[in-house]
């Protein structure tokens, strides 16, 4: 009698834990190796694009909070950057600042729920409590600055809806201090876990020449080895005022996607620092029109979002909407890596991928 195998058709989600969402895998296999992995989007398509061109420019803003909800202070802020430069219109400098502490410690909520994320998809349920234990306390001093615990809405055009109090400046503050210990214990529980390590580890490889083509950004471009980082090399808002470094990994594997997330988390960390030292006094608001007319024009905005590059693109025929609006989602494009990622590798394989990934769907079919 003669054995004969079959390449076979898998779906992964999207209800599956490891899709992050809303996202199915269409996985071909040959018995555990993945032959090519497909992935289908369009389950959570909100039409939030051509709703906007619907909405007068302040109105928009709670639509952005729902693009990437793990990092609604960060997305909020691409979208009043945008506006600001097609309206001209200037920041004041407090509010500069509390943009940049806002954002840091978004992108540091942000990149624990990676962390939870993945250490549950390998198996660490204490890894992922003790995540989710940290992030609490930041969405606590959010909470005291806007009300909020997800979806923000706190960055307006303009500058931001409220002054912080004494309250938020010290509980930031006691968080920054408690922050190296919080690391250690990441790197002692996770880091320094041999099945861990070895799951991630020279599995799912994508080069610097091929994270380039496929369009990575953020973490997924760094840990390829390619040094760029929009805060940086195209500073926005008061960027250029802040020391810090960006961690840039050797060969874009697994290992590479987690460690350079946790090294932005340290990096984050000491620009809040920074910006809380030098927190100026006076207004947080500038004085903007309630019903906004941008000048007809168009503009292009990007910032360094926790996933990646975020930009804007706005056409204004100078009425009060926007007469095109069109976003670019980071998570969209780490998401065509998906094949490349798991093609010949084991079918276990594909969810420590995916994780390493980030997707927030939200912001990938909007």
């Amino acid at each position: 009698m003669t054995t004969r195998t079959e390449v076979y058709t898998l779906n992964m989600g999207p209800q599956h834990p490891g899709t992050h969402g809303v996202l199915r895998v269409i996985l071909e296999l040959d018995g555990e190796t993945v032959v090519s992995a497909t992935p289908e989007l369009g389950y959570l398509h909100r039409g939030i694009e051509k709703l906007a061109e619907s909405r007068t420019y302040a109105q928009i803003i709670p639509y952005t909070d729902r693009l990437d909800y793990l990092a609604a202070m960060n997305t909020n802020l691409g979208y009043c950057q945008a506006v600001e430069k097609l309206a001209t219109i200037e920041v004041p400098e407090r509010a500069e600042y509390l943009r940049v502490i806002m954002a840091e410690l978004g992108r540091i909520a942000s990149h624990l729920i990676f962390l939870a994320s993945i250490a549950i998809d390998l198996g660490g349920t204490t890894g992922m409590m003790y995540a989710f234990r940290d992030r609490e306390r930041i969405l606590d001093l959010f909470d005291a600055a806007c009300g909020a615990r997800m979806t923000f809405n706190y960055i307006r055009i303009g500058g931001v809806m409220a002054d912080v109090d004494e309250a938020f400046l010290g509980g930031a503050r006691t968080f920054l201090a408690d922050f190296p210990a919080i690391m250690d214990e990441y790197h002692g529980l996770i880091s320094g876990n041999e099945i861990f390590y070895y799951r991630l580890k020279d599995s799912s490889v994508v080069g610097r020449e091929r994270a380039l083509a496929l369009g990575l950004t953020g973490p997924c471009l760094r840990a390829a080895g390619v040094d760029v980082d929009l805060r940086r090399d195209e500073p926005y808002g008061i960027y250029d005022r802040f020391s810090f470094k960006v961690p840039v990994g050797e060969k874009g594997d697994n290992w590479d996607r987690y460690i350079v997330r946790m090294e932005e988390m340290e990096e984050s960390a000491s620009i809040v620092a920074q910006a809380l030292g030098a927190l100026p006094d006076g207004p947080v608001m500038a004085k903007v029109p309630k019903i906004l007319k941008p000048p007809p024009g168009e503009v292009y905005h990007r910032v360094e979002n926790p996933r990646g590059e975020l930009g804007f693109y706005i056409v204004s025929d100078g009425s009060t909407k926007p007469y095109r609006f069109h976003v670019r989602r980071p998570s969209f494009q780490n998401l065509l890596a998906v094949d490349e990622l798991c093609r010949g590798g084991k079918i276990a394989d594909v969810v420590a991928a995916l994780a390493t990934l980030d997707p927030v769907m939200g912001e990938v079919d909007c």
